[in-house]
């Protein structure tokens, strides 16, 4: 699940790709983590909230919400009608490959912004996600809902119900997303013991 993701464009690109008018101030920038403060656009405009949602029965803030589930908790569902766009340049996610963990940054191919599905209490928020779009399922079996532009204003809508928008959470289109993988970097030295015996 996403656990980080990445809002690496100033606050003019932000403001303009967002048609928002006046950006409010103190909002992670570079790569954002859970608990950090971060961007969120809901239907009253932009809010500076806390990534993770405070939970009672764990110590953690819960970060993600998987949409398949979002109707039926009873964490989400009073927030259904509190619903937000997270924007991001791009999100993280790491790939297990025979015990090694290798980290992904995962964008738009056009290398444009997105904005992810999010729910929010009014002091923090927490990332909508789904199954993967099929060019990265081989990364993690979960991806945040990304929304095209002709969604986001749908989705914020206080006066839809949740009902009406919630087919949008689904994942990305084939083909919108590209990622590049951490390759580690070979060791600095050879093995001193190789080819002795």
């Amino acid at each position: 699940m996403c656990s980080r993701f990445e809002v690496n464009v100033g606050p003019a690109d932000l403001a303009r790709q967002f048609d928002i008018d006046e950006l409010p101030i103190g909002f992670t920038t570079g790569q954002v983590r859970p608990t950090d403060p971060a961007l969120v656009i809901a239907a009253d405009g932009p809010m500076v909230l806390k990534w993770g949602l405070n939970v009672d029965w764990d110590n953690k803030p819960l970060i993600n919400a998987r949409t398949e589930t979002l109707a039926e908790k009873p964490t989400f569902r009073p927030l259904l009608q509190n619903r937000c766009i997270v924007p991001a340049s791009a999100y993280f996610e790491w790939r297990r490959d025979s015990g090694s963990r290798l980290k992904n940054r995962i964008a738009p191919a056009d290398e444009s912004l997105m904005a992810f599905a999010g729910l929010h209490d009014g002091e923090r928020f927490v990332v909508i996600t789904c199954t993967p779009a099929s060019e990265i399922a081989h990364i993690h079996n979960r991806m945040p809902v990304v929304l095209p532009n002709s969604r986001r204003t749908m989705w914020c809508d206080a006066n839809r119900s949740y009902a009406d928008v919630a087919p949008v959470l689904k994942p990305s289109a084939s083909g919108t997303l590209a990622w590049i993988e951490d390759v580690p970097p070979p060791p600095d030295q050879p093995d001193l013991f190789s080819g002795l015996g």
